[in-house]
């Protein structure tokens, strides 16, 4: 008779301690970066486990401190060029499904429209928005500005990095695919439209905004 094991989830679907297989597959299979490991005592298990949260919460705080030092403040405008297009997302829940668009400023014409997807958050849709302003202009040869009013969206887009803490899955597929569409891109084109922080306070709402707030 085979001697028992216990499975150890490090990073899954759902972390802890299983004693089978089968339950400790759903959790890993199919997860993007899942970590376990089987050990022949729970005792073994636990303490695995408990070492791996401790030096992960220590190393979350350290990265934290990190990025706090080395954040770029994005300052609002302070000109309004009408000659422009302005973005923002919407997202009904968090997470939840989430949609954006990209607007001209002047006329206030919607020149698009991503449709809700499931199970995404509010900063995915901005940066989506402003890649796919971007796209949209390079494709028209314009060099216009482009206002938003998300600073994390903005920077994600500088530096060519989403720091998103939603999980991967098959419920939010295609929003992640587009972000994946859209690192390339930035990775692959140069562009030279100005991306601007819109002036809440000074000027009100963005004009793509829902107005579900």
């Amino acid at each position: 008779m085979p001697s028992k094991k216990y499975y150890a989830v490090f990073k899954g679907r759902k972390t802890g301690i299983f004693t089978n297989w089968e339950e400790c597959e759903e959790q890993i299979n199919g997860f993007s970066g899942a970590l376990y490991k089987s050990f022949k005592t729970k005792e073994e298990a636990e303490a695995a486990l408990e070492l791996t949260e401790q030096n992960f919460m220590i190393t979350t705080e350290q990265e934290e401190v990190k990025q706090q030092k080395t954040k770029t403040k994005i300052f609002p405008a302070k000109e309004l060029i009408i000659n422009s297009l302005c973005v923002d997302a919407s997202c009904l829940g968090n997470p939840g499904y989430v949609e954006y668009r990209g607007i001209y400023t002047a006329t206030r014409k919607v020149i698009f429209h991503k449709s809700p997807m499931p199970n995404g958050t509010n900063n995915l849709g901005e940066f989506l928005a402003i890649v796919h302003a971007l796209v949209h202009l390079n494709n028209q040869g314009s060099n216009i500005p482009i206002y938003s009013d998300s600073e994390t969206a903005i920077l994600w887009v500088k530096n060519k990095k989403v720091r998103t803490k939603l999980n991967r899955s098959t419920d939010n597929e295609e929003i992640f695919n587009l972000v994946d569409r859209a690192l390339k891109w930035l990775e692959t084109n140069e562009y030279i439209n100005p991306i601007l922080k819109w002036n809440t306070v000074s000027w009100g709402e963005i004009p793509a905004d829902f107005g579900r707030k």
